[in-house]
């Protein structure tokens, strides 16, 4: 790969070029990396529904054409000025948030929401020099969340790499960029229930089930799955879930089922939904004197979040989190180490594979429901 190093590369990317539209492979050039940017060879990408929120471009800014895509893992192609602590040949996952080092929230053992490199939806360019590093005939298309692994190569701010293992096999770990350390952090990281104790997941997508396996691995002795759709509860038993309630069989709150099913609520509790209805439950169903209830699905702008104020004076805790609490260049080797440690197991979310002249096929997948993840192999 080094004879590629500070030329543009012409390579195969799906293109977004307007919203809802099926994605086209064409030929893009791909710039060099500049300042504190790396150059990436994506060999496998998974699709994220964040990927199919922005592709449909309802409800926020539409940016087109673009390359989407923020889900992967790679190789280090080339690096710009300033970086060193990457260089080419390492494995590295991209991130759709970042870790300057440098800002007071990086600094924080607290906090991962790095004020540089924090999510930008609506950005399409480099930080360094407002441009594009893709373009086709000199005209720009546009990055999405600084990761664009829509493409077989990419670039992407050093700050949202995370350089893991040489043996982790990158069609596993490709899902731990996003989803998957999404809910599982913000279980093991945020909520952070004790071994023996009992945990509610609102939400069985893909984030929910990564929290669900958070609860097992912690050790939860019941792990109770809330849900609209009934036919989610089967498939979330490989994931440690326990017991399943859907709100729609109840004609009282759920939030009042579950506290009655554990005698005074659940220990914690993981919201994944987005749901405003369901926030509300998440936090009103854990028990008094030491329940915590977990946020991680984004709402509607226009949502409010209502409840009594005695909740919180009887000692319930509500707490938010932003992607599991991770850092990423910090934090995700290690997590990475816990799957090739058998401590996690990623096998159970992929549901399918494509290769990359069929991604529209993931995208079919996730509409219909069909998946939890798909990964796309950008070799075939």
């Amino acid at each position: 790969m080094a004879s590629t190093a500070g030329q543009v590369i012409r390579c195969k990317a799906a293109v977004a070029w307007e919203a809802g539209k099926p994605l086209v492979i064409e030929e893009v050039e791909v710039a060099p990396p500049q300042k504190d940017e790396v150059r990436v060879k994506i060999l496998f990408t998974s699709l994220c529904h964040t990927d199919v929120y922005f592709w449909e471009a309802k409800g926020q800014t539409p940016v087109f054409p673009r390359i989407l895509g923020h889900e992967a893992g790679g190789i280090v192609e080339s690096v710009g000025e300033g970086v060193t602590d990457l260089k080419p040949g390492d494995h590295v996952l991209p991130v759709f948030t970042g870790e300057c080092k440098e800002c007071p929230h990086c600094l924080s053992e607290e906090s991962n929401m790095c004020d540089l490199l924090r999510i930008n939806t609506d950005r399409g360019v480099m930080l360094h020099d407002g441009k594009a590093r893709f373009s086709i005939d000199g005209k720009p298309i546009y990055h999405f969340l600084g990761t664009s692994t829509f493409s077989e190569y990419t670039v992407v701010h050093v700050g949202c790499l995370a350089k893991i293992h040489p043996e982790a096999p990158l069609d596993k770990v490709c899902i731990m960029s996003c989803g998957f350390s999404t809910g599982f952090g913000a279980t093991v990281n945020v909520a952070k229930p004790k071994k023996g104790q009992t945990v509610a997941i609102f939400g069985l997508g893909a984030v929910g089930l990564a929290a669900a396996e958070g609860a097992r691995v912690s050790g939860a002795s019941r792990i109770i799955g809330v849900d609209l759709v009934s036919s989610r509860f089967e498939p979330a038993k490989k994931f440690g879930v326990t017991e399943f309630v859907n709100p729609k069989d109840h004609s009282r709150p759920v939030q009042e089922v579950i506290v009655e099913m554990t005698n005074g609520g659940v220990d914690r509790s993981v919201e994944c939904t987005g749901n405003i209805q369901a926030m509300i439950s998440a936090f009103e169903c854990v028990h008094d004197g030491w329940g915590v209830a977990v946020l991680v699905g984004v709402p509607n702008k226009d949502d409010a979040f209502k409840t009594h104020p005695v909740n919180f004076l009887n000692e319930r805790t509500l707490k938010g989190t932003f992607f599991g609490n991770y850092k990423p260049r910090t934090d995700l080797p290690s997590v990475v180490e816990r799957y090739m440690n058998k401590e996690i197991e990623l096998e159970k979310f992929i549901t399918h594979e494509v290769s990359f002249n069929d991604i529209n096929k993931a995208f079919e997948y996730m509409l219909k429901g069909e998946s939890l993840r798909c990964i796309i192999r950008m070799d075939v």
